[in-house]
């Protein structure tokens, strides 16, 4: 079906709307012009990236052999295209970004509340990223000047260095580094490539390198590691599974986007996980403890030209990447707040601010912090927004929306003054009941299992809540 097929013509009234601005405009038929090969290049973009090495060496560094580590990345990226070729569906059809689209379960003030919880967690992965570019700053630095090495604030200075380019890109504009995305993904697998090479050579082989055994003595020690990490693993995209409308309200066709994101999220992730258990499990080999951040193995090379080559090319996708996952969803978002008065720009500004304030160094402590705290933490959050979006779109209104009137005060979606009660309530719910698990130890499954429990907790309360109730439909 043709992404433009089902979208009525806008009416004239929007624009004069307090809920528009050309930023969250419907997308023109014209600009629908997204293929499969775009959405596959943009998954390909965003899952070869320092973070997906990192998830997958934490494994390792948790206990596990590469296989349990590669099979779980497998898994987990597999559960989660379900929810996000969902959510896919309406920027398809529609052309509306994310905040947009969730006027239509929770109000069109009341979507505020799903956006900046959306907002909030890509604020917190942008500071991450940037973390890891002024870490690799600093030992760059490091290694061409030896001296600087003994700078106590050398990190920090790094940071916020490597902050400050980030800002200069989005104030500049984004177009600035669009010619980057095409070899940004190359230039990581390039790198990964490297240290896979150097762990083959350094420990002997992928038999020694993949000799590590499982650090779990039975299947119920297992198991309590896997739980909470296919969990985390699922939260890792958990993200762009709510905001992926604000890249498939660009496609041509809806089937494209769909088989494009199928291909490339799964076999991506897997394939580059691979690369990071393994060489993680080779340092183990190598230096007798598991070294899970590929920045800090880095630092470890005899070769000055190596680890500059590396760290530059390290420098070069992660700032493709923070702006390209990390600045265009909050951006959104926190324009939604004010249409008025903040632009995308302006959001994305926000967004540096507030990646600060997240204090990344703290999320990034290890492996422990990085999969259980902070993915599994706002899993339990952002599941439930996605099981409320889902139940609405799919089985309330039936993939029917009135364009227009996701725009407008007073339309289809004003509920209770903007506000969808219903919704905040769903939300509310799930979110308890998963985070429960946190407070009382006695069902602390329920934390480990925080975006499915929250996903189904919140679809099934909101569906219970909405049903009886009249839903128009365009």
């Amino acid at each position: 079906m043709s992404a433009t097929s089902s979208q009525p013509p806008a009416r004239k009234d929007i624009q004069s709307s307090s809920l528009y601005n050309p930023d969250l405009a419907p997308v023109a038929p014209a600009q629908r012009t997204w293929t499969t090969y775009n959405y596959a290049a943009l998954w390909v973009s965003m899952s070869v990236n320092i973070l997906t090495y990192m998830l997958a060496g934490g494994f390792i560094q948790g206990g596990m052999d590469w296989k349990q580590a590669v099979l779980t990345v497998l898994i987990g990226n597999t559960i989660v295209l379900a929810p996000m070729l969902l959510n896919s569906h309406p920027g398809a059809r529609y052309g509306v970004p994310f905040p947009v689209l969730a006027r239509a379960s929770f109000g069109v003030l009341g979507a505020n509340v799903a956006a900046v919880l959306r907002a909030m967690v890509a604020c917190g992965w942008f500071g991450i990223q940037t973390w890891i570019g002024g870490e690799a700053i600093n030992i760059l630095l490091s290694t061409v000047w030896p001296a600087w090495g003994g700078n106590t604030y050398g990190t920090a200075i790094c940071f916020m260095a490597f902050w400050l380019i980030n800002l200069l890109v989005i104030l500049k504009g984004i177009e600035y580094i669009r010619f980057l995305q095409g070899v940004s993904a190359p230039i990581l697998l390039g790198v990964g490539l490297l240290l896979l090479g150097w762990a083959w050579k350094s420990a002997g082989g992928f038999g020694p390198m993949l000799a590590a055994p499982s650090k779990f003595t039975s299947t119920g020690d297992l198991l309590k590691f896997l739980i909470p990490a296919l969990n985390g693993t699922v939260g890792f995209w958990s993200t762009v599974s709510l905001n992926i409308p604000d890249f498939t309200r660009f496609a041509k066709d809806e089937r494209g986007q769909a088989i494009g994101q199928a291909l490339a999220l799964p076999l991506t992730m897997t394939l580059y996980s691979f690369i990071g258990v393994a060489v993680t499990s080779a340092t183990v080999v190598i230096y007798g403890t598991s070294i899970w951040d590929p920045v800090q193995l880095l630092s470890r090379f005899h070769s000055p030209v190596a680890v500059v080559i590396s760290l530059l090319a390290i420098l070069l996708a992660t700032l493709n990447v923070n702006i390209g996952a990390n600045v265009v969803s909050p951006a959104n978002d926190f324009s939604n707040l004010w249409p008025r008065k903040i632009s995308f720009k302006l959001g994305g500004v926000i967004t540096c601010f507030m990646g600060i304030a997240m204090m990344p160094w703290k999320l990034l402590a290890n492996h422990r912090t990085f999969i259980f705290g902070w993915l599994g933490g706002y899993a339990a959050v952002l599941g439930p927004v996605a099981g409320i979006m889902i139940c609405d779109y799919f089985i309330v209104r039936r993939k029917r929306l009135a364009v227009d009137d996701l725009y407008l005060r007073g339309g289809d979606y004003e509920y209770a003054n903007g506000f969808n009660w219903r919704a905040i309530g769903a939300l509310v719910i799930g979110s308890a009941v998963a985070l429960m698990g946190l407070v009382i130890p006695s069902v602390r499954f329920l934390y480990d299992y925080s975006w499915f429990v929250g996903f189904a907790v919140a679809f099934a309360a909101y569906w219970l809540l909405m049903n009886r109730k009249t839903v128009a439909a365009s």
